[in-house]
């Protein structure tokens, strides 16, 4: 058994088509809005999370207004696939349309595609936070790791508050520290300050993951995340 899957998007953003390309076609722009740090050369496209590689992937199209990359197929079946699509408007506004699609292999597919979903939806909706308030600035992606969760519920509760934020947050509502919450699903959390985007997701392998991007000149120091995890968990 296994699954093939497609996750879409689509989003009109206050950016000009050249600067949406460059968000989704070079390295320090994804790097800008995905998860970890993405380097673009030539026609590979490769992304490290934290002390793993993701499989890299090869650029399949990229003529104006299209860019794709695929990674290969495994043995088992298992591959997935970026496609963007770039359309200018008037008034220095872009449609940008993207998909992600593959193939998750074995009987327990389930609970990979619905982390998966959980967390495509997140980069997305930073990419267009990112296009909004940060276009043209190159982030610093910072990756830190808590410890292992074992009630994912208690996580959540002790996270939101320390931040300052409700049991059930949503859009719009605002950190102790005045950070803007843009998206929450049952396994992520992001928020924007002017210093960045600050992410938190439910880690496939068991802990909460901070997956953020700062801009010069806020702090990167990674080790100050790990500290905030670990002190969430100790609640």
């Amino acid at each position: 058994m296994g699954k093939d899957y497609e996750v879409g998007f689509e989003a009109t953003v206050p950016a000009d088509p050249d600067q949406v390309w460059a968000a989704i076609t070079t390295g320090t722009g994804v790097s800008s809005w995905y998860i970890g740090r993405t380097d673009i050369t030539g026609s590979t496209v490769r992304t490290a999370f934290g002390e793993a590689q993701f499989p890299p992937s090869t650029v399949t199209a990229d003529t104006p207004g299209r860019f794709a990359h695929r990674t290969g197929t495994a043995p088992d079946g298992r591959f997935q696939a970026f496609e963007f699509l770039v359309e200018g408007r008037d008034h220095s506004a872009t449609v940008l349309r993207a998909a992600t699609s593959g193939f998750l292999p074995g009987d327990d597919w389930a609970d990979e595609f619905e982390a998966m979903g959980h967390g495509l939806t997140l980069f997305y909706a930073t990419l267009v936070q990112y296009l909004t308030h940060f276009t043209g600035r190159p982030g610093t992606p910072i990756t830190a790791f808590g410890p292992p969760v074992g009630d994912w519920p208690a996580a959540w509760d002790a996270l939101h508050d320390a931040l300052g934020l409700s049991a059930s947050p949503k859009p719009g509502d605002r950190t102790r520290d005045g950070g803007e919450v843009f998206h929450v699903n049952p396994h992520t959390l992001g928020f924007r300050t002017p210093e960045g985007l600050f992410r938190y997701i439910r880690g496939f392998h068991g802990s909460m993951v901070a997956a953020h991007i700062v801009f010069p000149p806020a702090d990167a120091d990674a080790a100050r995340w790990e500290s905030f995890l670990h002190s969430v968990h100790a609640r």
